[in-house]
Parts: structure tokens; sequence; C-alpha cells
């Protein structure tokens, strides 16, 4: 078996892109295959073309707020089983109420904690 074939695949769907590329690289680091999105569209369509392992989701995005992706992936039978971080900016506790009754998975608060989200990642696909 190739190391490839190992490699879990997450989707950061993020927009702004140095935070992007600086997780990205951080992940990769540490043996995850990356692909990125820039908005909620763009991140619903990679989800279903390239059927990740775990999904990395900002709130604040264009197009489709992240609230709504995560909603239309965990109420599609497809796609629930999908495990989904909100990493978000927001730290209010309405946020992350929110956030669980569309059914994210963790919530971590940006700026945030390198090894919290690799723990956090681990813990929900292995």
């Amino acid at each position: 078996m190739t190391e490839a074939m190992d490699k879990k695949r997450i989707l950061l769907i993020e927009d702004k892109l140095d935070l992007a590329e600086t997780i990205k690289l951080r992940l990769e680091a540490n043996n995850y295959e990356v692909l990125l999105a820039a908005d909620g569209k763009q991140g619903l369509d990679k989800v279903r073309n390239e059927r990740p392992d775990l999904v990395i989701l900002d709130l604040m995005l264009p197009k489709i707020e992240g609230y709504q992706v995560c909603r239309m992936l965990k109420f599609d039978k497809k796609y629930k089983k999908i495990p989904i971080i909100i990493l978000t900016a927001r730290a209010q506790d309405s946020d992350r109420q929110l956030a669980e009754e569309v059914g994210a998975d963790a919530y971590l608060i940006k700026p945030y904690e390198p090894q919290v989200l690799l723990t956090k990642i681990s813990e929900l696909i292995h």
C-alpha cells in the first residue's frame, strides 16, 4: 500500500488565504493531505467531489456561511459521517451552541492552539 493511500484527507474551508496556507502547511507536516476551499459553495462542491475524511470550517465565509455548510453536510446521509471542526473567531456561547445544533463535531476558537487542532483531528478520524 502506498503512503498516499494512508494519508487522511482534510478539507479546509477558510477565506483568509494566509491563515489557510499556515494551517495547510502544519497539517501536511503531520502527514495529512489538505484540500482548500475559499468559500462555502466551493467547500460544499469539494466535499461532494473529493470525499474528505474531515472538514475544518470557518463560520464567516463568502457565498454560503459556515453554519449553513455544516447543516447541509450533516443533514445529508451521504456526508453526515464526515467530522466537521468549526475553527472561528466567534467566541460567544450562542455561536458554539448553534454550531452544535447544526451538527459540528468540535468547536475551536481563533487564534487556535495548533496542538489542540491536531489532537482534535486525530480523535475524530482515527
